[in-house]
């Protein structure tokens, strides 16, 4: 850490204390050249994580409208809200432990669709039913029966 006065590249820590809640660090810090001590603070780098939309256009993750996404897919299902918030989380961690900095809607559908089928069938399958758009009655059927052989 350069020094602010003599802008010497050495320093000592001093002092090291949590602050904002446990989101940075305050060091107190001494320029091993002139002596003077300074402040600095240490936080977490947040590099948003973007969404590739399938019209290739593309916006910030937004764990709300994947959050309301989910609820309206668990509408009236016996699936609590801790269980919903835990799928957002899982995916929202999963994805930014990516080396990409960007992630397409298709990644997350499936990641939702593979959760909600271990969570709620019913869910799952009006989740896959807007998200795939199902077409006709015979795309929807043809969800149902790879959803009853895998439970076979």
């Amino acid at each position: 850490m350069k020094c602010p006065y003599c802008e010497y590249e050495e320093s000592k820590v001093i002092d090291s204390r949590p602050t904002d809640e446990g989101e940075a660090i305050r060091r107190r810090r001494e320029c091993l050249n002139c002596q003077k001590r300074f402040t600095t603070y240490e936080k977490i780098e947040n590099i948003p994580l973007m969404v590739v939309k399938k019209d290739k256009s593309r916006q910030m993750f937004d764990r709300e409208k994947l959050l309301n996404g989910i609820m309206r897919a668990c509408e009236k299902r016996p699936v609590a809200t801790k269980d919903m918030e835990a799928i957002v989380n899982e995916i929202e961690i999963a994805s930014q432990n990516l080396l990409e900095r960007e992630i397409t809607s298709q990644q997350i559908g499936e990641m939702v669709m593979d959760r909600l089928k271990k969570l709620d069938e019913v869910a799952y399958v009006r989740f896959a039913s807007v998200y795939r758009q199902f077409k006709d009655i015979s795309t929807f059927m043809d969800e149902l029966n790879k959803l009853l052989t895998e439970n076979k």
